[in-house]
């Protein structure tokens, strides 16, 4: 019996407890990290954003493929190359065979929002991040009036965001009294969460965007069983909190308009599959399912990463009919105002939360605005570390401040 049982597989921790798991996190992030500033840096008046999503996923496969060689797991996007105009709020990733959206460019002064991502086994890490496309009046890098407003009422929210999320005296210091005692307050509810955002865009005279989800990270699933949605609209709510141990996709939305949302018109070329099962009629429909089963998994994937894109816009109406495939609607800002999106893939451990992948820190001197914000509690909390130092991080404190008075 003892020899029997010595031969039974073990089955794979895949939490945050097996250091593998981070690992394979931070593998993704780096990637994602790594086109994010490449694709930003593409991002300029004129270009075509058809082939600016083309150029981000050639080179996110290019960065998969350097990691994990002859390893026996899976890998590959966890979210294709999105680029999305001005107003536009979701993720978008126009098709070559769609003539007319095939030609959409970036002008000048539009806020675009890039996201991305990579996945190694199963963990996804995605990354978006804002910039506004360099016209005359700031090739110098500097952002005037409106623009400086949207961008630094969306850093912001952003900063208090991740610091409103975590658990309730994971930071605390002093005695083991103190600590239990901040460990017993209670974690910021959803609604408090949504009311301290508020205060931090209307500061700057912005608005949330209506229904912008954070959401619970799992081994192939970016949409998990919790999530937290930020001024949600009627009817809506989010369901659940972060806790220790845990990957979290984290979204901040935010416009120079009222922040309510409305469907566009352009078609949905965003996909993903579901875990629903439905018998397929059409061979064209099992085809497409197919190949989005072999290559994507349960990652969203755009109609452009089919073998055959035409083929691909026919199979997948039956998929998304029978439910086995869902389509992500394009929705953009209900007065066409600019909108302004960061997203960051974080885990939160015992010393805090730590960004794995995350929209690069901007230089906000850059940003010349005549607003800011003089809310008491926020700026208390803004201040507060998300993380822990580290003791290495103190050794390396000790031997500069060595060096720098010897």
């Amino acid at each position: 019996m003892a020899d029997e049982a010595q031969t039974q597989p073990q089955e794979i921790d895949y939490t945050l407890n097996n250091p593998d798991t981070l690992t394979k996190y931070k593998t993704a992030a780096g990637i994602a990290q790594k086109v994010l500033e490449a694709v930003t840096g593409w991002c300029t008046e004129g270009s075509k954003i058809v082939d600016i999503c083309e150029k981000g996923d050639k080179l996110l496969e290019e960065e998969i493929a350097k990691v994990y060689k002859g390893k026996k797991i899976s890998k590959g996007i966890s979210h294709p190359t999105t680029v999305s105009p001005n107003s536009y709020v979701t993720p978008y990733t126009p098709l070559k065979s769609d003539a007319e959206e095939a030609e959409t460019t970036m002008k000048a002064g539009e806020a675009i929002k890039v996201q991305l991502g990579a996945q190694i086994d199963g963990f996804g890490s995605i990354v978006c991040d804002t910039i506004f496309v360099p016209a005359s009046e700031n090739a110098n890098g500097e952002l005037p009036g409106r623009q400086a407003d949207l961008a630094l009422a969306t850093h912001y929210a952003n900063e208090l965001l991740l610091r409103l999320i975590m658990p309730p005296g994971l930071l605390a210091t002093g005695t083991a009294e103190e600590k239990e005692k901040a460990s017993k307050q209670k974690q910021y509810t959803q609604s408090q969460i949504t009311q301290l955002l508020e205060k931090v865009v209307k500061s700057y005279d912005c608005n949330l965007v209506e229904n912008t989800t954070c959401w619970l990270f799992d081994r192939n699933e970016i949409e998990g069983k919790k999530k937290i949605i930020l001024a949600p609209g009627e009817g809506v709510k989010g369901d659940g909190l972060p806790e220790v141990g845990e990957v979290w996709g984290i979204e901040v939305g935010v416009s120079l308009g009222s922040g309510k949302v409305k469907s566009l018109s352009n078609r949905a070329t965003l996909h993903r599959r579901t875990t629903t099962t439905y018998g397929l009629k059409r061979p064209s429909s099992r085809a497409t399912l197919s190949e989005v089963v072999k290559k994507f998994g349960t990652f969203p994937f755009s109609l452009r990463q089919l073998e055959d894109e035409r083929a691909g816009k026919v199979g997948v109406v039956e998929c998304v009919r029978g439910g086995v495939i869902r389509q992500y609607e394009v929705i953009g800002e209900k007065d066409n105002e600019a909108v302004s999106r960061l997203f960051s893939t974080v885990a939160i451990t015992k010393n805090g939360v730590q960004r794995l992948s995350h929209p690069p820190t901007p230089e906000l001197e850059q940003f010349k605005s005549d607003k800011k914000i003089t809310d008491e509690e926020i700026l208390k909390i803004l201040e507060q570390p998300l993380a822990k130092e580290s003791k290495n991080k103190n050794k390396k404190k000790k031997t500069a401040t060595k060096e720098a008075s010897s």
